[in-house]
């Protein structure tokens, strides 16, 4: 169960789930997003509206949803409505507050690639594309990003953008006319990255409890930095653990790691 006496990935979600706020609207993705949502929404931001990518708008899944199309999102939900919805009306008409990314690659400034692995032309591993992430990391108002460390999926340069972080190609996102802010988080399994502001380049703000530093740079392929004061993160505690292990997610679907 890893340190404490619980797992890495449950302390992820309750990291991700603590940076929402009550009332806000979220474009949620199944797995670690949808655990980290739905634990807020049982926690401290009752009215949180959640919205997926199928057209489920307000879901309040009484089980944890195993795809977009899972009944759970429909029943009791304020609404269902197209995928063309989903994107024209609340993505691109900037109602959507906080949007979940994760990607086969992430580098230093926040870019993600989910479309192949080696060059475009020639890949290596073709991957299954964008989806909505690309329109998410450009039109939500923030983005948070959760993914597990290794410096194979945080090289310092993705080998294609999908999905723009801070920086894209050597202009800002104001420079390209991006409308939200992109990534202010990247939430690992050892701590916390967020942008520099004035670089956009990802810097460690938060270590985990029991983590060292140089197990957080071990994990990227860029020389990170540190913030000049580190935070640390609170651990679960009993209650979070209690609705991740007995009401959200008791068969252990997301929770193994």
């Amino acid at each position: 169960m890893g340190i404490s006496g619980y797992s890495r990935t449950e302390l992820m979600a309750c990291v991700a789930a603590r940076e929402l706020r009550d009332d806000e609207v979220v474009f949620v993705g199944i797995g670690l997003p949808s655990l980290a949502c739905n634990l807020a929404r049982l926690t401290h931001a009752p009215g949180l509206v959640l919205i997926y990518e199928s057209g489920a708008i307000g879901a309040v899944p009484e089980r944890l949803p195993v795809s977009i199309g899972d009944p759970a999102l429909v029943t009791d939900s304020l609404m269902v409505c197209s995928m063309a919805d989903v994107f024209q009306c609340f993505l691109q008409n900037g109602r959507i507050q906080v949007g979940f990314l994760g990607g086969a690659q992430i580098d230093r400034y926040g870019n993600i690639n989910s479309t192949v692995i080696g060059a475009y032309s020639h890949p290596r591993i073709r991957l299954p594309g964008s989806g909505g992430a690309a329109e998410i990391a450009v039109h939500a108002q923030r983005t948070l990003i959760v993914s597990a460390l290794s410096p194979r999926i945080f090289p310092e340069t993705v080998d294609f953008i999908t999905s723009p972080g801070q920086r894209c190609h050597g202009r800002s996102r104001r420079e390209l006319g991006m409308p939200g802010a992109g990534p202010v988080r990247i939430i690992t399994d050892r701590g916390i990255l967020q942008p520099d502001p004035e670089s956009g380049e990802m810097v460690l703000m938060a270590l985990y409890p029991g983590v060292e530093v140089a197990e957080v740079r071990a994990g990227v392929g860029w020389p990170l930095q540190s913030a000049a004061t580190l935070g640390t993160v609170e651990p679960p505690g009993p209650e979070e653990l209690r609705l991740l292990r007995e009401v959200l997610d008791p068969q252990k679907f997301f929770l193994k790691g």
